[in-house]
């Protein structure tokens, strides 16, 4: 029998909890036997969606949490005062070692500050970015950082790019996967003074496959593998990509559906529409890992529905057999050695 793994799920993170979060975590059950869920939560609300559903107990358990953190908390006061919090209390479990992963979809802010505080950063590691799967004309790229450091360095951007590499090549399969900066324009002197530092340092790194800048009308192309910016760019482009892929599917279905001549034509192509609207739908992929900590933590959106969060669970099976921390750890660990 294959290792366990062990996720602590924020019940009542999301606009949709604990109803969704609940739904998710035992579609997940049903889909993958080697995976053991705590649902952090207030335990009468948490058991009262439960009673919706057969699942497996004893690979589903209720921990008993009375605080919540809300979206619009201060970060650092809530962690500091909310120790009884359902975010508190799962990166604690992953510190402690008694959960491999934890997947909230509540505040951002609470989930970057308390992965860093409790979890801790991997030891070289400077900034632990957010990575994001965005689907391409050609599968999907990780876009690196989409939303934990809005004032990065040269030298994160290289640290991001390297993390990005090892999950796409053992996460998703990609050999020696492209690695891009994203840029204003194809040439090499142009850009911000953050892009103009750090283009010649990526080129330096050997273990990198980097081919240089990459515009942003070029990503859902699938020009680069691993798709490297600072979070303010990053998350700019996560939310326009959202929107967009939203209202084209909106506007599909709609034109689909307004003449009988339409409607007739869609019965004819719907199976293979349905095929390429589902890559374009952003719940398909999971949630975004906040790489380079001590454990896996795991932030999702914030409307997520049941299929994301079942599908971000999935998700931290692979994260876990891939032994991704571990070889980020190498990876931190070889550079340090080289620059001695």
């Amino acid at each position: 029998m294959s290792e366990i793994t062990v996720i602590a799920l924020d019940a009542m993170g999301g606009d949709n909890a604990p109803g969704e979060m609940v739904k998710g975590a035992v579609d997940a059950l049903g889909r993958e036997q080697d995976i053991k869920v705590y649902l952090l939560g207030k335990e009468d609300m948490v058991n009262a969606e439960l009673q919706k559903y057969t699942y497996d107990k004893n690979r589903l358990e209720v921990v008993n949490t009375t605080e919540v953190i809300e979206t619009a908390e201060p970060p650092v006061n809530a962690i500091r005062r909310k120790k009884d919090s359902s975010i508190v209390v799962g990166m604690k479990m992953v510190k402690e070692g008694k959960a491999d992963a934890f997947v909230s979809a509540g505040s951002s802010g609470a989930i970057l500050v308390g992965g860093q505080v409790i979890v801790g950063r991997i030891k070289g590691v400077e900034r632990p970015p957010l990575a994001s799967l965005i689907p391409t004309e050609k599968g999907v790229a990780l876009l690196i950082d989409c939303g934990a450091n809005v004032d990065a360095r040269a030298s994160h951007l290289v640290q991001f790019a390297k993390m990005g590499s090892i999950y796409m090549e053992h996460v998703i399969g990609i050999k020696s996967p492209k690695v891009g900066i994203v840029n204003i324009g194809a040439e090499e002197e142009k850009g911000n003074a953050l892009v103009k530092e750090t283009f010649p340092l990526l080129k330096e790194e050997k273990e990198l496959n980097f081919i240089g800048s990459v515009e942003a009308r070029e990503i859902p192309h699938g020009q680069a593998d691993v798709i490297v910016t600072e979070a303010f760019s990053g998350n700019v482009i996560l939310k326009l990509y959202e929107g967009v892929g939203a209202v084209l599917i909106s506007k599909v279905k709609e034109g689909l559906m307004s003449t009988l001549r339409s409607k007739i034509g869609a019965l004819l192509i719907k199976p293979a529409l349905k095929s390429t609207l589902k890559s374009f739908d952003a719940s398909e992929y999971g949630g975004a890992p906040l790489l380079g900590l001590n454990g896996l933590v795991v932030k999702t959106h914030g409307s997520s529905k049941a299929k994301e969060v079942s599908n971000t669970l999935i998700q931290c099976v692979t994260f876990k057999k891939q032994k991704i921390n571990e070889k980020i750890k190498e990876s931190i660990q070889s550079e340090q050695k080289s620059a001695e």
